[in-house]
């Protein structure tokens, strides 16, 4: 069943900025097929954020009959590992996308520097020794314009030297860079004297030690998507101020004119989509890893249980804007919920602290077993075969000594139906010497079995039988924060001040036998509580399920 099926079907949508606009240049002959390109620094794991970014780059490439590339910006070997270039592209086809080809702006090294010595016999670009602090205090401010580098003027000649001598390792890391030589009282602070190229002794994940000097995300972005023949270069909306110099770039060196196109950043409540705060979540233990089941990456929520469909079907209704926008998160957990509650497998689940129910009219040994079906909605589809016994135990929640009028759940003297079976009265409380309720004496009607006569009670309960529970590990998550915008902090204080203490909650669950045999790969219901998915960390003699969401919320989507 494909996830808009799942979601509901809905009136055809509008075209968004972006479709109108590649509509637009294939009518009028700008471009005769799409080319867009997924361009990660892998500096880390891709989260919810990159989500967007992938489903709209590779779906409108497919919508178009066009082409995606991944390309790594891997342009900084301090920071770059093969390991995030490794999660990245397996993030990528776990949503359900494959890339053209696979690509690195390592690739275009050679290119790119030959190109900058152009500009430096041009006269266009520039050796400088200033400081990086030197540089900034330069540069000017948005009202006042930037001081000319006391190096500007030396000749294309000498320029050619002294890079070629960076290139060769003749000097420290910060001791020189090239700038490009624009205008250092353009109103578009990004064009005075930008920098081209910085100096770093690292060792290169791909290119190992051939290069020392290392090209900057300005001067790479748009020649790499010019030498891919990149037609619409879609980017986050902060890179807008950058386009100008993209587009300066291109036409100074006259070669392929791809264009970029900027979109609103995905960002979700109790959430923070920054690499920066993600890695030293990991680094100072605060969460267990990046595939922790509260990180918002793509390996965590896969951990916790969210599915591909749930996520694209995510990215399509949130849609494509060009203003920054606070997502509800509960429209994600929506995605998610309606996605899992027609594919999900069914099993019954007795959580933390259950109660044990004696059926004292049941003959002592006795196992009937009862074919149950694995979802609902298709009730002529597979079941799975669930035991029946006189010792039971349920949910603590699901029985209360002085219950009210309107508690339809077990009672002294009520009546519930055990989910599938039979329907019980409760005919004794035993307690322990604290007062604490241990255990329940109950009859059964063996007349409202599967093959007796229907009796109408108003209370269905969840149980499993005793001697055949599998005990369990469950993890409940929730939120990682307590603050619903994480972008808007008052000043003075420290992100990691909003961290839920309650995040994690492990307690022990009881499950029927069924589940530990459970291979759909996908998250399953714990009946009347929620959807749960098995976590790597199982064994065949500790099963662990995360909590992935609740099975009712009062949130409803626009």
């Amino acid at each position: 069943m494909d996830a808009a099926k799942n979601m509901g079907a809905e009136e055809p949508r509008k075209l968004n900025f972006l479709e109108e606009i590649i509509e637009t240049d294939l009518r009028e002959g700008k471009v005769d097929s799409i080319m867009t390109r997924f361009p990660p620094e892998p500096n880390g794991y891709l989260h919810l954020g990159h989500a967007k970014s992938i489903c709209l780059n590779f779906g409108l490439a497919q919508k178009y009959g066009g082409k995606t590339n991944l390309r790594f910006d891997d342009t900084n070997p301090t920071k770059e590992d093969t390991e995030y270039v490794d999660s990245i592209k397996e993030d990528i086809k776990w949503l359900g996308f494959d890339w053209a080809q696979e690509l690195y702006a390592s690739d275009y090294f050679d290119q790119l520097y030959q190109w900058a010595e152009e500009l430096i016999i041009r006269g266009l670009a520039y050796v400088d020794d200033q400081t990086q602090e030197e540089i900034s205090r330069g540069r000017g401010t948005v009202d006042k314009p930037g001081v000319d580098s006391p190096y500007r003027d030396r000749t294309p000649e000498e320029n050619l030297r002294l890079f070629r001598e960076m290139r060769d390792g003749r000097y420290a890391d910060g001791e020189k860079v090239l700038r490009a030589k624009i205008d250092m009282a353009h109103p578009n602070m990004m064009f005075r004297d930008p920098l081209l190229y910085r100096i770093k002794h690292a060792s290169h994940h791909r290119t190992g030690d051939k290069w020392c000097i290392y090209p900057m995300y300005d001067y790479t972005h748009g020649q790499c998507d010019s030498i891919e023949h990149i037609t619409h270069s879609i980017c986050t909306l902060e890179f807008d101020v950058h386009r100008p110099l993209y587009d300066w770039f291109i036409r100074t060196l006259g070669i392929f004119p791809s264009h970029q196109y900027e979109f609103a950043r995905l960002n979700l409540t109790y959430t923070l989509m920054s690499k920066r705060k993600l890695l030293e979540l990991v680094q100072k233990n605060y969460v267990s890893g990046w595939d922790d089941p509260r990180m918002p990456t793509l390996c965590g929520v896969r951990r916790r249980g969210y599915t591909p469909e749930a996520l694209r079907a995510f990215c399509e209704k949130i849609g494509v804007s060009k203003r920054d926008q606070l997502m509800d998160i509960q429209l994600l957990e929506w995605c998610v919920r309606q996605d899992l509650n027609a594919r999900s497998n069914r099993y019954m689940v007795v959580q933390d602290d259950p109660i044990r129910l004696t059926i004292t009219n049941w003959e002592p040994g006795r196992v009937e077993w009862f074919d149950c079906p694995l979802n609902p909605a298709e009730p002529e589809g597979a079941a799975r075969a669930v035991p029946f016994t006189g010792e039971l135990l349920i949910d603590r929640a699901d029985f209360m000594e002085d219950a009210p009028k309107k508690f339809f759940r077990l009672k002294p003297g009520g009546e519930v139906r055990l989910k599938y079976t039979y329907i019980i009265k409760c005919e004794e409380v035993v307690k322990d010497g604290d007062g604490k309720v241990v255990e329940l004496r109950c009859t059964y009607d063996p007349t409202t079995g599967k093959d007796g006569e229907y009796r109408a009670v108003k209370g269905t309960i969840h149980w499993v039988s005793a001697p055949h529970a599998k005990e369990i590990e469950v993890r409940l998550y929730d939120r990682l924060f307590t603050q619903a915008d994480m972008n808007s902090i008052p000043e003075g204080h420290d992100y990691k001040e909003y961290l839920n203490p309650d995040s994690l909650i492990v307690v022990k669950g009881y499950a029927e036998p069924a589940l530990a045999q459970d291979a759909s790969g996908i998250a399953v219901q714990f009946e009347r509580n929620g959807y749960y998915f098995r976590d790597p960390d199982s064994t065949e003699e500790k099963l662990v399920f995360n909590k992935t969401t609740s099975l009712k919320d009062s949130y409803r989507p626009e």
